[in-house]
């Protein structure tokens, strides 16, 4: 049994015997979830820490030490706040830097506690007021109910330039001259991606991040409840595909026009597909089909009026000049995709509830 295991099963175990199976609660924990074992430690931790009347800190909701943040041949433990705040361990962030993981510091002129990668006369001036308020760490709880300390994780690249500056100043002492290399190493590994992206994807928080990014689209596009029909589409649209696609106008009215099965799908393509990022899967979840396998209703007719609705006739508006500009459809293809193009299928979409039909 690994030690996190061991832990959460001890938690798991103590608060079942507190429930009457004392004798049978190690037993009984072992068999539960990982997932239910670490509600139920977290439970126990939580009520601890009220009967003392501590104040609560904030949870880790992402990132655990089997999952580290990896910046060239460097680990560091990275969490992710229950209040979105990335944090990087104490000590890991100090060994990150090429001190000792257990060194602890206090500036007497500031009584507030700042990581001791920050203490030394020779760094002093590179110092600014924001990044002393930044320093300043974060008691946090871990998955497992554990309680550690930690440091915003957008701190450590203000501290490698730090240590870059006193340096190329010449005012570093040979005894810290490691630091700086460290720092060099660490500012070439985030310079093409930064910390915040880099802690997110080793805590996993980019998958609930990206959830969270969808929802707010779809709420802001999608309306809980049908509008009324209000014909939406220009005749343009259909008269410059027809055109593209040399087909036949017929010169007939609007609803007397019929137009060929394969109009929907290009339909999807051009206007749908690039509205916004999962919408036309939602719209076309939210209106659904008939027996023939049509849809019900006219998907615009699900799209908020606030900015919804809007979005579309400015985009059929984009469309229809692309369409008059170009003189064939796949002339028409390759101007749309570079001036208008399509949204990435969402892999998360299935996992999105917020609105239902």
């Amino acid at each position: 049994m690994t030690e996190e295991s061991f832990t959460l099963t001890s938690e798991a175990a103590k608060e079942l015997s507190q429930l009457g199976a004392a004798k049978g609660g190690e037993a009984r924990a072992a068999k539960l979830s990982p997932e239910r074992r670490r509600e139920i430690a977290r439970a126990a931790v939580e009520a601890r820490w009220a009967k003392a009347g501590k104040e609560p800190v904030p949870i880790a909701t992402h990132g655990s030490p089997d999952r580290p943040l990896k910046i060239a041949d460097i680990e560091i433990q990275a969490y992710v706040l229950s209040d979105g705040t990335r944090v990087l361990s104490q000590a890991s962030f100090l060994e990150a830097m090429g001190r000792h993981r257990k060194a602890n510091v206090k500036r007497k002129w500031t009584e507030e506690q700042v990581p001791p990668i920050l203490h030394g006369k020779a760094i002093n001036e590179f110092i600014s007021k924001e990044i002393l308020e930044k320093s300043r760490p974060i008691k946090f709880r871990t998955s497992h109910g554990v309680i550690a300390s930690g440091y915003r994780a957008d701190l450590l690249p203000d501290v490698c330039e730090i240590y870059l500056k006193a340096r190329d100043a010449g005012k570093l002492p040979a005894n810290q001259t490691h630091i700086a290399k460290q720092a060099e190493i660490l500012i070439r590994g985030l310079a093409n991606i930064g910390i915040i992206a880099l802690v997110d994807e080793a805590t996993g928080y980019q998958d609930d991040r990206a959830k969270d990014a969808l929802a707010k689209i779809l709420e802001k596009f999608i309306t809980k409840e049908l509008r009324p029909y209000v014909r939406t589409f220009p005749t343009d649209f259909y008269k410059e595909m027809f055109r593209l696609r040399k087909w036949h106008w017929p010169e007939l009215p609007a609803d007397q026009r019929k137009r060929p099965i394969l109009v929907g799908n290009l339909t999807d393509n051009v206007i749908y597909d690039r509205l916004a990022p999962g919408v036309k899967q939602r719209l076309k979840e939210l209106i659904g089909r008939d027996e023939n396998g049509r849809l019900k209703k006219k998907m615009f007719q699900r799209l908020t009026e606030e900015v919804g609705d809007p979005k579309l006739r400015e985009h059929l508006a984009s469309v229809v000049a692309l369409m008059k500009a170009a003189d064939s459809w796949p002339q028409f293809i390759e101007m749309i995709d570079r001036a208008l193009p399509k949204y990435k299928p969402m892999p998360l979409f299935d996992t999105v509830r917020e609105l239902k039909p």
